[in-house]
């Protein structure tokens, strides 16, 4: 078994994370474990010698907390890095009563898996001292600079993943068990860590059904009756995995037309590399024989495009007689439409084009498994692989 094949991979978010850490006395870099936080901060920080860096996950940096005021005073003239900041979620009031005493720039970096206490107190506690820098998993858009082969790599990124763990390595059996090695401490770390009680086994049912139910409506009430447990429960699960970063709940679009729409949300596993390993597809090729192959395209296209523009609104358009465009970015007074076909010679439906003229998006795509020439469609939508798509998008950033 070998090791990774690649050295550091230059992240999107960088640039916004040295910017924050220019204007605002608090950066926290939010997103899940092993997503390449503590990377990418080293990276930042390598060549500043006024850091203190304390990893929460070793009690001899928590030895150090102890008196954390008397600490942080210590090294008041320093940029204090905190990993793992949601072991010690009573530090947001402290850091508070610090930036408030002393607003400088850059006092503090700190870095947590997108726990409840991390999100909800440093938005209470840190409200205007602190900005938050949401960091996923490899983008394709981060990791394609540096293929040699695209059509492979591209391939390979869908089919594993974006941690860095499951796409760097050389051996895919060793890429299949470091994901399955990450659901097991997610479950038996990772939820408790976070104040959850949840029996594993009963989360693990959960997060798997979710698997079969990627890119369709959520239905919580035929889960809750597989699971014997309330809606309300239901989607107490589910606003567990949304707030750590392993599900994406989109929206419907809400639009004003004489059109019965959906209002259910569709639910997507966030990495495909996990979708893959919950539902036990062991091999790429089995996956192309699986029912999921065209939701799991969906999913990884609008993970893409989503972390291309990430403040911009996602939302489906999706009308009860099955009328629909699988993502919809809106901002300001701009509309951009995207379907996802999993074929190289995409069908559209037969109200697509009556759809794109009651929605009329500025740009529209159909985005492809391709690596070769786009095309236009008679309708004017944009028949594209992803690696296209994403540049043409740079226009919108």
């Amino acid at each position: 078994m070998t090791s990774k094949t690649q050295g550091y991979i230059a992240r999107a978010k960088a640039e916004e994370i040295s910017k924050s850490l220019e204007f605002n006395p608090v950066t926290a870099i939010v997103g899940p474990r092993q997503c390449g936080k503590s990377t990418l901060a080293r990276h930042l920080l390598a060549n500043r010698t006024d850091v203190v860096n304390l990893d929460l996950n070793l009690p001899s940096d928590i030895r150090k907390l102890d008196d954390a005021e008397f600490f942080l005073n210590q090294h008041a003239g320093q940029l204090v890095c905190i990993d793992e900041v949601q072991e010690k979620p009573d530090l947001f009031p402290l850091l508070r009563a610090l930036v408030d005493r002393d607003r400088r720039p850059g006092r503090f970096l700190v870095l947590g898996s997108a726990g409840r206490d991390l999100l909800r107190q440093g938005g209470q506690t840190l409200a205007g001292r602190i900005h938050h820098v949401e960091l996923t998993p490899f983008l394709w858009s981060e990791v394609e600079p540096t293929s040699t082969s695209k059509e492979n790599a591209f391939l390979r990124h869908w089919w594993r993943g974006g941690f860095p763990d499951s796409f760097l390595v050389d051996d895919e059996d060793a890429s299949s068990v470091w994901r399955q090695d990450l659901i097991q401490d997610y479950l038996y770390r990772d939820i408790p860590n976070f104040g959850y009680t949840i029996p594993v086994a009963t989360m693990r049912r959960f997060w798997t059904m979710l698997a079969h139910y990627h890119g369709g409506l959520f239905n919580a009430s035929k889960i809750g009756q597989a699971l014997d447990a309330s809606n309300n429960t239901i989607r107490k699960y589910l606003d567990i995995l949304e707030q750590t970063f392993m599900v994406r709940v989109l929206r419907p679009l809400e639009v004003n037309v004489r059109k019965r729409l959906v209002k259910s949300p569709k639910v997507y596993l966030r990495d495909s590399g996990l979708l893959h390993a919950l539902l036990e597809i062991e091999t790429s090729t089995a996956l192309h024989g699986n029912p999921v192959y065209g939701a799991s395209w969906e999913g990884w296209c609008i993970e893409q495009i989503c972390g291309a523009l990430p403040t911009w609104r996602a939302a489906f358009y999706r009308t009860s007689s099955g009328e629909e465009i699988d993502l919809v970015l809106e901002r300001g007074g701009t509309r951009l439409a995207f379907e996802c076909k999993a074929s190289m010679s995409p069908h559209l439906s037969r109200g697509f084009p009556a759809t794109l003229e009651l929605l009329a998006p500025e740009r529209t795509w159909v985005i492809c498994p391709m690596t070769g020439p786009s095309y236009t469609h008679r309708t004017g939508a944009r028949i594209t692989g992803m690696s296209e798509c994403l540049r043409e998008l740079s226009a919108y950033t």
